[in-house]
């Protein structure tokens, strides 16, 4: 097993430095690819490690600067010190919040497990200002994202929308594939109309292409919203996207947490794995 893992981690994860991720994202961008870096760890446990985080993330930023590369960050706020305290976690935010608008960059809050959800957009509702650049993301699979999309959008947050990946109970959360993807399409619709600049996090053809159906039936320009993937997927598909003038931005993890994520993506849902291996033979 763990030497599949390792397999998994040289396509997936840009390594174990910040040197290591810049050069990833150096290349990337040179290929005309958006990027956002994830600094790799979550669930911390006491304010020295939460108060740490937040000090990577700031040379993140800065980092990214100093190399004129896309300044963008993707943070999940238990590595920022959400189980400890949310007004210490808020704080954290702000600071790399504040970074960011120093550096002209932008900070994207990822969305966790179901517990943390509501606590998540809390955090990015007290930080977000009229010139705060943050946004947060949202799982298609949630019952409650409807609503959840809808309150973003009324207080002019960015949105990262995904499917959703970890495991989470019938009774707050669609299971099958067929309703997920209908449901991710109508929460997709519903951003691209609302003027703001949304991120469409997927590896799904058929998601993808009512995407831009969508898109040009309705006069939405190509540069008002952006697709997402992650590091090392569907390659030729995220070259394709490129080529055909859409936007496509690049989810860049590095750090020395790595077996955690790479372990935590194949074991949230059984159909992970599979996924990774057969992606993996299509470029």
């Amino acid at each position: 097993m763990m030497s599949i893992i390792t397999f998994f981690a040289r396509r997936w994860i840009a390594g174990l430095t910040l040197a290591h991720a810049l050069d990833v994202v150096e290349q990337l961008n040179r290929r005309g690819f958006f990027t956002t870096l994830d600094h790799l760890g979550e669930d911390v446990t006491n304010k020295e490690e939460a108060d740490t985080s937040t000090d990577q993330y700031i040379a993140i930023l800065h980092a990214l600067k100093e190399r004129n590369l896309d300044r963008n960050v993707s943070i999940k706020l238990t590595q920022l010190g959400l189980a400890i305290d949310p007004e210490l976690c808020a704080k954290n935010l702000r600071r790399i919040v504040s970074a960011a608008v120093e550096v002209g960059g932008f900070v994207r809050v990822d969305i966790e497990g179901s517990q943390w959800t509501t606590k998540t957009f809390d955090v990015v509702k007290m930080v977000k200002t009229n010139v705060a650049p943050v946004g947060a993301a949202v799982q298609a699979m949630l019952m409650r994202s409807p609503d959840d999309v809808a309150n973003l959008i009324d207080r002019d947050i960015p949105i990262r929308l995904c499917k959703g990946a970890y495991k989470e109970s019938s009774t707050i959360a669609h299971q099958k594939h067929a309703d997920i993807v209908k449901h991710y399409i109508a929460l997709m619709k519903r951003m691209l109309t609302s003027g703001i600049y949304h991120g469409i996090a997927t590896h799904d053809e058929e998601i993808i292409g009512a995407a831009k159906r969508f898109a040009e039936e309705n006069h939405i320009a190509r540069d008002a919203f952006e697709f997402q993937m992650l590091m090392g997927m569907r390659r030729k598909l995220q070259k394709n996207l490129i080529d055909d003038g859409w936007r496509l931005r690049i989810y860049v993890p590095f750090g020395k947490r790595w077996l955690p994520y790479m372990l935590r993506r194949l074991h949230e849902k059984r159909e992970n794995m599979w996924f990774f291996i057969s992606h993996l033979f299509k470029g």
